[in-house]
């Protein structure tokens, strides 16, 4: 049924539900958002997004409040109907300007659509006898299952940080995962200050982000924004270009961005590189990478269809290796990807960043350097990789640098940005230098 067959309220609805369904059915979020938002009008996109985002973010305290008013037990629902009942949930409890009546009925609604009309009895009752704001559950013998039931993310995983940062700063850590994150765009064919200047002209609010490391601008689908079709910019986190900015490429050099897609650093190498050869291993996302490129690309980027383990170039000046990680420092980003990590995941991800360093290294020439990025939180990814990656490779070594922010350098000289501290997301970089020959 296409959305415009819907009554009023429930388009955005239906696509948020169809968005949790795709979630769960193992799609990345921004690709289901792109398929189920076709065809809505701005104001129904934007809720959409909401809703599908925020019930994300939310899916554990959502559950924890449904749990109980299920008398057979919340694992008899089945996952269609689950998906609703936390996005009816959802509206009663953490978006003030949608009216109760409205939650309840669009959702209702919605089920007798989509699933039956016992389906929609069942949402009803359940929906009607939800309470609104509850109180945080108390504090109990287990602190990493309390904050991560307070805040939706694995407990194991909280374990973890609260190990590293201790309890105030895992608690910040975790409510900044649950605040909605800025749109921040990047200079591409203008500068920082042109860019701002020109949005400013056009009456677009943009201050600059944190580190003045692009613009964050209010409201608005980038591809609305004025210079899009022209280049002007971008679409990326502070965190990535401050990478960029750590990278450190010299006039004129020969860059290698050996997992380049979607491009947002390729665009930032090429306003310096004399050329970047962007590599990417699959070839719909080179496509996308080309076409990125090509809108606001400089015009010395090359696309490749490359597998960074095995370069297709030597002798380059600087190598940029943006690593397959966990993504723990994108949480707020990509809410989806907090049920998606597991121990498990992050051992397989350990050893094939190893690998991919040990394959880009034979690309760096004598007296160049390696670039390895993340966006993780978690130290096998970063610090422990680098120096897993020093001990194999006994020819390079960390190359310091001067950000002019001190306070984003770990005490070993590597990038590290954490979203509690900096304001941004969450990414690892170190610079590695291969000695002359």
């Amino acid at each position: 049924m296409s959305g415009k067959a819907l009554p009023p309220g429930l388009p955005a609805r239906r696509a948020a539900y169809l968005v949790l369904r795709a979630v769960d059915e193992g799609t990345p979020l921004e690709a289901a958002l792109g398929r189920a938002l076709t065809g809505l009008d701005d104001a129904d996109r934007r809720l959409a997004h909401e809703l599908a985002a925020g019930t994300l973010r939310q899916r554990s305290d959502l559950d924890a409040r449904l749990q109980p008013l299920v008398h057979r037990g919340w694992s008899t629902v089945q996952p269609p109907l689950r998906d609703l009942l936390r996005l009816g949930a959802y509206q009663l409890t953490g978006l003030d300007r949608v009216p109760p009546h409205a939650a309840v009925s669009t959702t209702v609604e919605l089920a007798r659509r989509e699933i039956g009309e016992g389906a929609a009895r069942f949402a009803n009752a359940l929906l009607r006898g939800l309470g609104g704001r509850a109180a945080p559950p108390a504090r109990d013998a287990d602190p990493a299952k309390h904050l991560g039931d307070r805040y939706s993310h694995p407990a194991w995983l909280v374990k973890r940080w609260l190990a590293r940062f201790g309890d105030a700063e895992t608690e910040r850590l975790l409510a900044r995962n649950n605040e909605r994150p800025s749109l921040i765009l990047q200079p591409a064919r203008l500068s920082l200050e042109e860019l701002q200047a020109r949005f400013w002209e056009r009456g677009v609010a943009a201050r600059r982000a944190p580190f003045d490391a692009g613009l964050v601008v209010d409201g608005g689908r980038p591809a609305d924004l004025p210079g899009y079709a022209e280049g002007w910019f971008v679409v990326q986190d502070a965190a990535q270009a401050l990478v960029a900015r750590f990278a450190g490429v010299p006039a004129g050099a020969l860059v290698f961005d050996a997992a380049a897609a979607p491009g947002g650093k390729t665009v930032a190498l090429g306003r310096m590189a004399r050329v970047v050869l962007a590599g990417e291993v699959r070839p719909e996302r080179a496509a996308r990478l080309a076409e990125n490129l090509r809108r606001a690309g400089s015009g010395r980027e090359q696309v490749v269809v490359a597998d960074a383990g095995s370069p297709p170039v030597r002798g380059a000046d600087v190598v940029l290796l943006d690593a397959p990680c966990l993504g723990t420092g994108t949480f707020a980003r990509h809410p989806d990807a907090r049920w998606k990590v597991t121990p498990q995941a992050l051992g397989r991800l350990a050893g094939q960043q190893a690998g991919l360093l040990d394959g880009v290294a034979a690309a760096v020439r004598p007296g160049g350097w390696l670039v390895y990025a993340t966006c993780s939180l978690e130290p096998e990814e970063n610090e422990i990789q680098v120096n897993a990656f020093l001990s194999r490779h006994p020819e390079f070594h960390r190359m310091p640098t001067d950000l002019g922010a001190p306070e984003l350098l770990s005490p070993a000289g590597d990038l590290e940005l954490l979203p509690q501290r900096h304001g941004t997301d969450g990414a690892f970089a170190a610079r590695l230098a291969r000695g002359n020959a």
